[in-house]
């Protein structure tokens, strides 16, 4: 029995190392600045508009399928009343996932659910700054 824990704490060891190592791609600078990103990219999505989310998004993806004038209306429709991290994760290339609940009421019926989207966050070292690459919310799953 004593081997069997010690042979579980030592693999629960090795698994905590491995996940130190791979936090440990970013530098303490880059993880600063996506902290800060994504409390400002939170704070536009709670109490801006989509408009303004725009401007977080990678610009490859922006060029490549820009938000439409119908997508950004049917936004509007909407109000944001919560938006709070439930996990992130370091992925492979120096990306960041992040899962995020949204409290979303419609205006027109003034009905409220809550939506779980995936955000993912990549490194820019020209610009040295973090975009979000996957796109504006989808806060309409399931609908």
């Amino acid at each position: 029995m004593r081997r069997l824990i010690h042979i579980l704490l030592c693999s629960l060891l090795l698994l905590s190392a491995a996940a130190v190592a791979a936090a440990d791609d970013l530098s303490r600078k880059q993880r600063k600045l996506l902290e800060e990103t994504q409390i400002a990219y939170g704070a536009t999505i709670r109490w801006g508009s989509m408009d303004d989310a725009i401007a977080y998004l990678d610009p490859q993806l922006r060029k490549s399928k820009p938000p439409t004038e119908f997508e950004l209306n049917r936004y509007a429709q909407l109000r944001v009343s919560s938006y709070r991290e439930r996990s992130s994760a370091s992925l492979d290339g120096g990306q960041v996932e992040r899962r995020v609940e949204i409290g979303v009421i419609n205006q027109n019926t003034q009905a409220e659910r809550t939506v779980v989207v995936t955000e993912r966050w990549r490194w820019d070292p020209e610009a040295k700054r973090w975009w979000q690459s996957a796109g504006l919310p989808d806060l309409w799953q399931g609908q």
